[in-house]
This record gives structure tokens, sequence and C-alpha cells, in this order.
């Protein structure tokens, strides 16, 4: 036995990459009758220089680095329609190992988010990327689980809590500090973006813990933003995660740990409080009568009293409130100041129906949503901007989308469990065979007469259009609202620059967005 030691491990090795071979070739003979049998074909593949898809990986690391991410994608469909004679709009790619489908075909979505919901999932990529900042919640949670988080979250969403506009108004004037006039009722150059990163977090801290963290106070008195630098660079973090896929592991250090323990100290010490406030309630609130403040967190506490349970939800729509509200308001304002006939029609319409800034009026949720010509407007910059540019579902059973593959990209595409699929509202948003001639050109009025379902997906759709959308349209249309009231006309200090794309989990411009504002003499 001793003399056949040094051949007996060798065997072993060799028997067992044999096993998996075998295996690999029995399930992809299995898999392909399966598609077959289906009626699915292959949609295009990809073109990468390597089997491992490290090629791409690094397409999309460059893309990152020079701020053009989003439009990566539309030039590899450019690339293979090119190639195929007809517009591809799902295709196969490999990247880091894993073989993705990636689609901006509306059925394919529509498939994905609604029509076939029970076939997909977030999926474990997710769920791992967000570990350390978020070990549960209803952004990385699937099944019941997401079905008990979103039952809890869904409730704080009413339209009366929603329709508080008076604690947004305080910290709308609290921006305004940070646009002071100087020179003919003219501002100096400023970085709204900066400012409106600001008052989100500052409006949503106190929307979830009934204290805002006056990042806005701070950044006037020279302060330092612990808060939100640190909140900053962990979706950083998360964002160059996802992109890594399988090696998302790599992207962890001793900054992106330490960022995420101040943030989880920040939300925890709310947490304590408001289980020490729950213990002393005697009676439940109803979260539709009145009160003199409405805390999200404390609402919660009312449902759920795990610590960690509670600080992941409303991390979660910290997250999830904080940066897409700026991001979108960041769009329009850039937009508003490189289109200044759209500036002055929009101005105009916000002054007849809503007042001057020293004297509004009918400012509320039913008003500002029925504001056609705004909420144009708005749907305009998602259009072309949208704060979500990437999504992706995974395969929870063997299933297909519904279009994609063969010659004619009419045919079924068969996934396999646990495939994932990317898809782009971004793409999808600029397709001119559904847009028109004119997708690219930025055009409020195109919505008089579109009306779109899944050619339009901002918010993604289904079961899981994001819980918060009603929630981040108000809060723009009410600060873009008082902007127009406050300032007769804007000019774009980089107005020869191209516009670039900062994607995290959101997408922000990526250069400042730096304007000077005229105050109205009303």
């Amino acid at each position: 036995m001793t003399m056949l030691q040094p051949y007996f491990v060798p065997a072993v090795v060799a028997l067992a990459v044999a096993l998996r071979l075998v295996f690999s070739v029995c399930s992809t003979w299995i898999h392909a009758r399966k598609a077959r049998q289906m009626g699915c074909k292959e949609a295009p593949l990809y073109p990468g220089r390597d089997p491992f898809g490290i090629s791409t990986l690094m397409e999309a690391v460059h893309a990152d680095r020079a701020k053009t991410l989003p439009q990566l994608a539309e030039k590899r469909i450019s690339l293979l329609s090119e190639e195929h004679n007809r517009y591809i709009s799902t295709f196969r790619v490999h990247q880091v190992g894993r073989r993705n489908i990636f689609t901006v075909d509306p059925k394919n979505i529509q498939a994905m988010l609604a029509t076939q919901f029970n076939d997909f999932s977030l999926g474990d990529m997710r769920r791992n990327v967000a570990r350390p900042v978020l070990r549960g919640g209803i952004f990385t949670s699937d099944g019941e689980a997401w079905s008990h988080s979103r039952s809890l979250l869904r409730p704080q969403f009413t339209r009366m809590q929603m329709s508080n506009l008076d604690v947004e108004e305080r910290h709308v004037q609290n921006a305004f500090r940070a646009m002071p006039t100087v020179d003919n009722r003219w501002t100096s150059g400023v970085d709204i973006q900066k400012i409106f990163f600001r008052l989100t977090i500052d409006s949503a801290t106190e929307f979830l813990f009934g204290k805002s963290c006056d990042s806005q106070l701070a950044a006037l008195d020279h302060n330092s933003e612990i808060m939100s630098d640190n909140f900053d660079r962990c979706t950083w973090y998360l964002a160059a995660r996802l992109r890594f896929e399988r090696l998302y592991w790599v992207m962890d250090n001793h900054e992106f740990r330490q960022s995420v323990g101040i943030v989880h100290q920040f939300v925890d010490r709310y947490v304590q409080e408001a289980l020490e406030r729950a213990q002393h309630e005697k009676k439940p609130r109803d979260i539709e009568t009145p009160s003199s403040q409405y805390i999200f967190l404390d609402a919660l506490a009312e449902e759920t009293k795990d610590p960690i349970e509670l600080r992941d939800e409303s991390l979660s729509v910290l997250l999830a409130g904080r940066d897409t509200t700026a991001a979108l308001l960041s769009w329009t304002v850039l937009l508003l100041a490189r289109h200044p006939d759209i500036f002055t029609r929009l101005r105009n319409t916000v002054l007849e129906q809503f007042g001057t800034y020293n004297n509004p009026q009918n400012l509320s949720f039913a008003s500002l949503k029925s504001c056609q010509y705004l909420q144009h407007f708005i749907n305009e910059t998602l259009r072309l901007y949208p704060v979500i540019p990437f999504n992706r579902r995974c395969a929870i059973r063997d299933t297909t989308l519904p279009r994609g593959g063969g010659p004619d990209g009419m045919s079924p595409v068969y996934l396999q469990k646990g495939q994932p699929v990317l898809f782009s509202p971004y793409v999808l948003h600029r397709r001119k065979d559904i847009w028109g001639s004119d997708a690219d050109k930025f055009d409020p009025d195109r919505w008089a007469s579109k009306r779109v379902t899944w050619e339009f997906v901002p918010f993604s759709g289904g079961p899981r259009t994001c819980i918060g959308q009603q929630f981040a349209l108000i809060k723009t249309s009410y600060v873009l609202v008082r902007l127009l009231q406050r300032f007769d006309a804007i000019e774009d200090v980089h107005a020869d620059q191209d516009i670039r794309f900062a994607v995290t989990l959101t997408s922000s411009p990526a250069e400042s967005v730096t304007v000077r504002m005229h105050e109205a003499g009303i």
C-alpha cells in the first residue's frame, strides 16, 4: 500500500476531474434537449477576448473610470447589431467566469418583473455583495423574506406621510442658504449637486429617524460631513463589488469596513432610541392619524423589535431615498441649465399654478402630481437619465425569456436555474425603434401623447416596483417648484463639457453641476 500511495492521490484527482467533465457534458446535453423542446434558440454572443470574461470585466472597469459605463452597453449593442445586420436587443456575455444574458427587450423585462415573476429573484449575488452593509431588508431579500419586508414598509409610505411638505420646506430653506446671491441678484457658481445630496440625506434622516443629521448646516459651518462622506464610500464599494461578479470579495478593505462601521453606528443609535421609546409607548399609534411629527422608525418598531431588522430596513430606505432623489434633482437642474427655453416654460407653469416664492399657493401632493408639464419634464429626465441605469434578475428555475434567440431574435431564450439576466433602462429608454428617431433629444412634450408600459421602467415594475417611487417624485417636484419660484434664470458654468455618468448604486452627473442662478424680484 505504501508503494502505491504516490500513485493513489493523482488517480483520485484524475477520477474527480473525469467525473466533473462527465457531469458537465451530461448537464449540457440535458439542458440543450430541454431548450429544443421549449423551442428556444441561443442569443448572439458578445465577443470577448478570453473564455473567462476577464476582458469584458476590464471593459467595464475602464468605462467606469472614464465615466461612460451606460454608453458601454449601447456600444456593445451597436457592435452586435452591425455584425448581425439587425437590432440586437438581447445577447450573451461572459464576465468573470459567469455567463450573463443582457437584454433591453420590453417583453423580456416584463416577463422577469411581472408575467414570469415567480421564475426570477434578485439572486445570491446582490445579497453577497451587500452583506457587509445589509444582512437583510427589502432590497436584498427574496421570497417570504421580501414579502415580510414589503408588508413592514408599505404602510409607512402612505399618501398622508408623503404629503407632509412642511418638514421638506425647512430643508429646502437650508439648501437655499448655500446659494446666496452676490452680484446683481446672481449667485456665484454653486455645485448644486452637492447641495442636493445634503438636502436629501437631511430630509431622509428626519423622515426615518425623527432627527435630521443636518449635513447642510454642517457644510455651511465648514464642519466635516462624516456620515455623508462614509455613506458615499459605502455605495461606491457596493457598486464596484457588483461589477466584479464572483470576485466581489476582492473589493473589501479597511476603508470599506470602516465606512460600514460608521454608517451602522449612526443608524444603530437611532434604532436604540426608537426601541426605548417603543418600550414606554402604552398605546400603538395609528399612522393614518395626523401627529405633530411622523417618525418612520417608530412606526416600524411597532411591528418588529429586532434591532438588526430595524437597521436593515431603515438603512435600505435611506440608501434608496437619499441617492435616487438627489441624483434625479441633479439631472433635472443640469438639463434646465442646458435648455433655457424649457426652463422658461417650466418656470411660467410653476408661477401660474403655484404662485411666487414669497407667496406660494396650492402646494400639495395632489397639485404637484397634477401639474402636467412638471411631470412630463421629470419623466423625460428619467427617460434619458434614469437614476438606476442597470438592474438584474436571476432565474430560480429552468425557464425562458420570450424573445432574443435565433437569427431573427424572435425565438425564446433558454435560461438555466441560476442564470443571471441584466437589463438596462438607460439603453431601453433610448431605443429609436421605440421612442422615434429623436430618441436622444430631450423633449418633455413627447409625454403629452406618449403612453408607455414596459418601454419605460425607471423604478422597475411589477410586484417589486420601487416602494418609494411616489416619495422620490413628490420630493423632487416640491424642490423644483421652490427653486423655480426663487430663480428666474440659470446658467451652466460648464456648458461646454460633455455629460458623463457617475455610476454607483445610482447614476448621477460625473462632473459637478455648477450653475449660476438669478434671483427673481418677487
